[in-house]
């Protein structure tokens, strides 16, 4: 088979995609990766063919972000989601996607939720399409009325059906590596998603960073997007300096386009690093201080790490909700005084730890994503 896969920019946005397109080479299908031009460092470090395709346009985009100060998380948001993802960038890749689902002809088209384009492309090329979830699936029906909508004034202005109830997009197959505890309860998203455990590589030991200091290890991670806006180095710098109140390790990942020498002088039970797998770290893990990015939020669980969440933006605020409903870790508001006494808790009440454990549980019994490739075909040979 041949699958065209399509990305937004950003580790959160392809990460999900990473597994399904792993499991697809394995089975000797030819893949390809379309993607902004500026995605290609990140599509490249996988191992990925990239066609590349314009980046959005900057300017228009930051005018929207710096319209959202002040809003709720919900608000902000929803003009996000359709002024942002849709208005701006769907607008702005339909071309380029259609273009190469029209000269590559793939035998279905993979692409992450919020990558509309994509969506349409495969729609107006009548080829067979799979959603992947990138968070909870439930986001999307909260925020229906803001897409739809705008969805049908692109639709409108490319020759495209309109379709105000969504039905098409509901009519598409739904891939999610989010275990169903994970889901919100009052919105649980598709009922017939189609869940998949991710094929974690064996770890490897950490280095002796902390020489034979046998202290519980805390993972201290503000996912790749944090780094690049102002809550680097100030957000990074307080949670190391409140977590230096416990006697515990302190492992910090700054991303790979900072470097940890912009934190300051660091304690000695502190290492900071650009990046460390994630699978390298979790099983050392006793806690994780976290964005609340869903994909850093899925992988720790499912490693049964219980974690603190200090969520800034975008999903954060849900997922860190979620998070201490299942009583799998504790939402800390950023800037305040409590992360100290947050992981304090998660290290000695062992609730934490066997509500993360739950999860882990759950995640396993899922199928193995390698499954996901017989569904593909399956569309493929319908078409």
């Amino acid at each position: 088979m041949r699958i065209l896969i399509s990305t937004r920019k950003g580790a959160g946005h392809f990460g999900p995609l990473v597994p399904f397109a792993k499991a697809l080479l394995r089975d000797n299908n030819e893949i390809l990766v379309a993607a902004p031009r500026s995605a290609a460092p990140m599509i490249a470090a996988a191992g990925m063919d990239h066609h590349p395709i314009p980046d959005p346009p900057e300017e228009k985009r930051a005018e929207v972000f710096a319209s959202t100060a002040g809003l709720s998380a919900d608000d902000a948001n929803a003009r996000v989601v359709g002024d942002v993802f849709i208005r701006i960038d769907t607008r702005a890749a339909y071309p380029h996607l259609l273009g190469a689902v029209e000269d590559w002809r793939p035998d279905v088209v993979v692409y992450e939720e919020s990558e509309n384009a994509a969506a349409l492309a495969a729609e107006a090329a009548g080829v067979p399409a799979v959603c992947v979830g990138i968070t909870m699936s439930g986001l999307g029906r909260r925020f229906r009325p803001v897409i739809a909508p705008a969805l049908d004034e692109l639709r409108a202005d490319f020759g495209l059906a309109p379709d105000p109830a969504l039905e098409r997009f509901a009519d598409t197959p739904y891939f999610t590596l989010t275990p169903p505890s994970l889901e919100e309860p009052d919105a649980p998203g598709p009922e017939d998603a189609m869940r998949f455990r991710e094929d974690v590589q064996s770890s490897r030991p950490l280095p002796a960073w902390w020489g034979d200091d046998s202290r519980p290890l805390v993972y201290l991670t503000f996912g790749s997007v944090a780094p690049t806006m102002d809550y680097f180095p100030g957000a990074y710098r307080d949670a190391i300096d409140a977590l230096t109140l416990l006697p515990v390790r302190v492992l910090v990942t700054v991303g790979r386009d900072r470097d940890p020498r912009e934190l300051g002088p660091l304690p000695t039970n502190v290492h900071a690093a650009r990046w460390v797998p994630q699978a390298d770290v979790m099983p050392h893990a006793a806690a994780m201080v976290c964005h609340g990015g869903f994909g850093t939020v899925r992988a720790g669980l499912a490693a049964g790490v219980p974690i603190a969440v200090l969520p800034m933006f975008a999903d954060q605020p849900y997922n860190a909700r979620r998070v201490a409903e299942l009583g799998a870790g504790i939402e800390v508001d950023p800037g305040t005084d409590g992360l100290a006494d947050a992981v304090r808790l998660l290290l000695t009440e062992p609730s934490y730890r066997e509500a993360a454990r739950r999860v882990a549980a759950e995640t396993r019994r899922l199928p193995a994503v390698d499954t996901a490739t017989a569904v593909l075909r399956q569309l493929a040979q319908a078409a």
